[in-house]
């Protein structure tokens, strides 16, 4: 009976998570949207779009990173 509690908690509380941060999905699909692009056009030839799609990719992925940080330290004192 006990468990069966405890697995409902766990269940509640990583559901919160993924609700409390939506954006750190849609920077990881951004991320990867951006390399994708940018390794399509190295392939092809233009490494001057290449060049500025991998700095992009810098960019959007520094920027989900500081958001996964700046989450984890605004909801780290709560719990």
């Amino acid at each position: 009976m006990m468990a069966d509690v405890n697995a409902q908690i766990e269940e509640l509380c990583m559901e919160k998570k993924r609700i409390r941060n939506p954006l750190v999905p849609i920077g990881a699909l951004m991320t990867a949207g951006v390399l994708t692009a940018g390794l399509i056009s190295f392939r092809r030839g233009n490494s001057v779009l290449g060049q500025k799609l991998m700095r992009a990719r810098v960019v959007v992925q520094g920027a989900t990173v500081a958001l996964m940080v700046g989450t984890a330290c605004y909801y780290g004192e709560k719990f």
